[in-house]
């Protein structure tokens, strides 16, 4: 059974840019219509391409299956698909922990996201300086609320609901 158990932290500051390791670009688009049941993405990056399948457990753990698929599938299925989501993705090694940090291009630049996953729920973490406020399990976080409601949207939301109070 593939089991995920991720933990997201809002970042504060460019602290976390002296441990990366590796980065990839990542565009993705979503077939799920709501965050009800199960989310189904196909993923593209560099030469691969991939479908997964999520569902919330409970907490912090989901159900994730993921298969690759020929590239050119995933290209037309993307190219039909108006919930999309562009990032590039950072890979960390800090305190003999892998961490990933999500850089949002386009509509939801410029959020920043860290995770870290995690062997089970209770497992204790070291958050590193440049950590901010956590977000795990705050739904308009995730990528599939993202891919169909933009952090630029977000701010203009808010700025309303500010200057009417």
């Amino acid at each position: 059974m593939a089991l995920e158990i991720e933990r997201r932290f809002l970042i504060k500051n460019d602290k976390w840019k002296e441990f990366i390791n590796k980065k990839i670009y990542i565009e993705q688009g979503y077939l799920s219509k709501s965050l009800d049941g199960w989310i189904i993405r196909v993923r593209l990056t560099g030469k691969n391409s991939k479908i997964a399948l999520k569902k919330h457990i409970k907490g912090f753990t989901n159900f994730e299956f993921e298969y690759s698929i020929p590239r050119s599938d995933a290209e037309t299925i993307m190219s039909n698909l108006s919930n999309t989501i562009k990032k590039d993705r950072f890979f960390l090694e800090i305190e003999k922990k892998s961490w990933i940090i999500d850089c949002f291009k386009e509509n939801n630049y410029p959020l920043e996201i860290a995770e870290i996953e995690l062997s089970n729920e209770e497992e204790d973490l070291f958050l590193p300086s440049f950590i901010s406020k956590e977000i795990t399990g705050l739904t308009h976080y995730s990528n599939f609320s993202l891919a169909n409601n933009p952090f630029s949207e977000w701010r203009e939301d808010y700025l309303k609901t500010f200057k009417s109070n």
